[in-house]
């Protein structure tokens, strides 16, 4: 597949978002569209794209067959449901837990196993960062189109982040940052306590952030 551009994928991951977090307002308007791409929380970057820039993004992905105008909609306004993937006319039809992490990653960028257990829970929930990892390898060793990579793990992160392979968002691989070796005397070779594992306070965020989002779709569906 053309590889998509940053904003492509966010129209694209918002659509298979919002299918299965919201399926009573799915299709989406133009309008709801707009509003989930701009969304605070459960993006990043986040993104202030005006209604001119998204249509167009709408008019190229119905051009590749990946998004159509809802033909069921009848007298009221244009809807628009995703034909990328688990439909009737996408080539590719993935699990559950696939789908979850494909779409959180197109919506994020790369994560950990465990950014992405956290963050993936509204749409698929995993038993644990084991079950992740199997899901995230499973798309990566696709043949003939692998969807996702494991990158380089940085430095002062327990785990390695993933990425997916569909475009814009992919970013170069970053090598370790090196270490400077301490002079002697420095405190900093004084034995000290193991920190307690980084992935943890990235979940707790996460989860956080997956609290909002739930709360401002609420709020979005009082409204």
């Amino acid at each position: 597949m053309e590889p998509l551009t940053a904003i492509e994928l966010r129209v694209l991951g918002c659509l298979l978002e919002k299918a299965v977090t919201t399926p009573d307002q799915y299709p989406l308007t133009l309008n709801a569209l707009i509003g989930a791409c701009n969304q605070k929380s459960s993006r990043e970057p986040v993104m202030n794209l005006d209604p001119g820039v998204v249509e167009r993004t709408l008019r190229t992905l119905e051009d590749r067959l990946l998004v159509s105008e809802d033909p069921n909609r009848g007298g009221r306004a244009v809807k628009y449901t995703q034909r990328f993937c688990n439909t009737a006319f996408a080539a590719l039809q993935l699990e559950a837990d696939e789908y979850a992490l494909l779409t959180v990653l197109m919506l994020r960028g790369a994560q950990t196993p465990g950014e992405l257990r956290t963050r993936c829970d509204r749409l698929h929930r995993f038993a644990d960062n084991d079950a992740v990892v199997a899901s995230l390898e499973r798309l990566a060793l696709r043949e003939g189109d692998p969807l996702v990579r494991e990158l380089p793990r940085r430095a002062g992160r327990r785990d390695a982040e993933w990425q997916h392979l569909l475009g814009e968002a992919v970013e170069e691989e970053r090598a370790e940052a090196p270490v400077p070796a301490p002079s002697a005397g420095d405190a900093s070779t004084r034995p000290r306590a193991e920190p307690p594992p980084e992935v943890t306070l990235a979940e707790r965020v996460a989860l956080l952030e997956a609290r909002i989002d739930a709360l401002e779709q609420r709020l979005d569906g009082d409204a």
